[in-house]
């Protein structure tokens, strides 16, 4: 079986190198770049981020990304996003009192954490929901995050006429907010799979797998 080919997307942010070498060692033959072409055409697309939202927005618009996430989605192909890669999916981000629109993949509010200790950085344990494609095998696993903001409500309805995401949580300092999503072909994480050890190894495989079913 050969490899699926995945892009990881090169807007000028994250942590691009150890992402690529994670998500080849899950067993994917990986391109980074910000081709537009090379991201809408690839089997899977990784969107990572790190740092503020608004300038990750920037740096995605200017490559298109917004429009690539959106093409792809439309066709049913994968994309996993990231730290920031996963709240620049959802409608809008807060920071310092700057409101800054999102891809609007889901709707909700990318806000501060509402801890004493922010931002929120090491090992954490998570609530994943049954029956978890990416979490197969690692349900009880501990993931390593490095956030002072995240979604603290999940507000998509689906009025049943499609499936339910799969919603998985977390908790810091009494504040929980979105560890992950599971959405048809659009997943993501909060948390940094490249950096959480043999869990995050054991996500990436998951999430590889999928792609050549």
């Amino acid at each position: 079986m050969t490899a699926p080919d995945v892009v990881v997307l090169d807007y000028g942010s994250g942590n691009l190198r150890s992402a690529v070498r994670a998500v080849e060692r899950a067993g994917a033959s990986v391109t980074l770049t910000g081709d537009f072409d090379a991201a809408l055409e690839a089997d899977g697309l990784v969107v990572p981020g790190v740092g503020a939202y608004a300038a990750c927005m920037a740096g995605l618009r200017e490559v298109k990304g917004d429009r690539i996430i959106g093409r792809r989605l439309a066709g049913g192909r994968p994309v996993l996003g990231i730290c920031v890669g996963m709240q620049v999916l959802f409608a809008r981000g807060v920071e310092h009192g700057v409101e800054t629109a999102g891809c609007a993949e889901w709707p909700g509010t990318v806000d501060r954490l509402q801890a004493d200790v922010v931002p929120h950085m090491g090992w954490n344990t998570v609530e994943v929901p049954s029956g978890s494609p990416l979490f197969a095998g690692i349900e009880d696993e501990r993931f390593y995050f490095v956030h002072s903001y995240g979604v603290r409500d999940w507000e998509l309805v689906t009025n049943d006429r499609t499936a339910a995401p799969l919603v998985t949580w977390a908790e810091h300092g009494g504040d929980r907010f979105v560890a992950a999503v599971e959405n048809g072909p659009l997943s993501a994480t909060q948390f940094h799979p490249e950096k959480s050890g043999d869990a995050g190894a054991k996500l990436l495989k998951n999430w590889v797998e999928s792609l050549q079913r």
